[in-house]
């Protein structure tokens, strides 16, 4: 539950990770806190140039999925780009249909200081928001790419957004690429948990995108990723030796066909 997560702060950090089908719920929902439906989907499992082509379906598709795999876990889903920024009504509506569609048990939204009035009016109307500030994806085309956030005149800027979605009832806050000496003061500073994600072991959580983690997909590995696995090389390496096994007529081998008829079981 939200509260839940709240209650974690400044105690044993969070963890989290993001799923997108139900095989990876399941190998994670007993070791984190809370796991989420990303939009990250759109590049890690649909191959698109960023999230901003993520459509409300294929959150709710995904976030089905995972759902039916976690069982102790709480379940964020993110909002897409395009479903929250327009107004508050716009946002209730859409974060109510993720909600009722995939049992999530809470909804996660870009923006800061820009969007309190929207986390204060999702917030109000039962819904438990998590908020997202630093490096928002969704905004990449005005942030001018990928780049660390919060750095010499952006700091204060920075601070004022994580204060800003706490204040509108926001029940954790993700700090993306952000230098570490300023999210340790957002830490100290901010009433709700920090979750990092290229900020620093001193924030009150820590979330990453699972195939990045995992070796899984590899475009592109930014600073702030630990590969746990290189599970991306093994596959390959896998596919590779199955498809000379059957261009050599090795696979399939005899334990993998069928007799024609059915053995008789010896009488007793």
């Amino acid at each position: 539950m939200p509260d839940d997560i709240r209650a974690m702060k400044g105690g044993t950090p969070i963890v989290s990770l993001t799923a997108y089908t139900t095989p990876m719920a399941k190998m994670m929902d007993a070791h984190c806190d809370f796991v989420l439906v990303g939009d990250s989907l759109g590049m890690v499992v649909h191959g698109l140039p960023s999230t901003l082509g993520v459509t409300m379906e294929m959150m709710i598709l995904h976030g089905q999925a995972v759902a039916r795999g976690l069982s102790r876990a709480m379940m964020v889903i993110d909002m897409p780009f395009g479903s929250y920024e327009e107004s508050p009504e716009q946002a209730f509506r859409n974060a109510a249909r993720l909600m009722a569609e995939t049992g999530a048990g809470a909804v996660k939204l870009e923006g800061g200081t820009h969007m309190a009035e929207t986390i204060a009016f999702l917030v109000a109307r039962g819904v438990p928001v998590m908020a997202h500030v630093g490096l928002t994806p969704q905004s990449i085309n005005t942030l001018g790419g990928y780049k660390v956030q919060g750095r010499d005149a952006g700091a204060e800027k920075l601070l004022a957004d994580a204060q800003a979605v706490a204040e509108a009832g926001a029940f954790a806050v993700v700090l993306e690429k952000v230098p570490a000496v300023m999210a340790d003061r957002i830490t100290q500073e901010v009433a709700i948990p920090t979750i990092g994600i290229g900020a620093s072991a001193g924030c009150d959580g820590q979330i990453l995108v699972v195939d990045d983690m995992l070796g899984l997909f590899t475009a592109f590995k930014p600073k702030f990723v630990k590969r746990y696995a290189d599970l991306g090389t093994q596959g390959e390496a896998a596919i590779a030796t199955y498809a000379d096994e059957v261009r050599a007529r090795q696979f399939p081998a005899s334990e993998h066909t069928f007799a024609a008829e059915q053995p008789q079981k010896a009488a007793k």
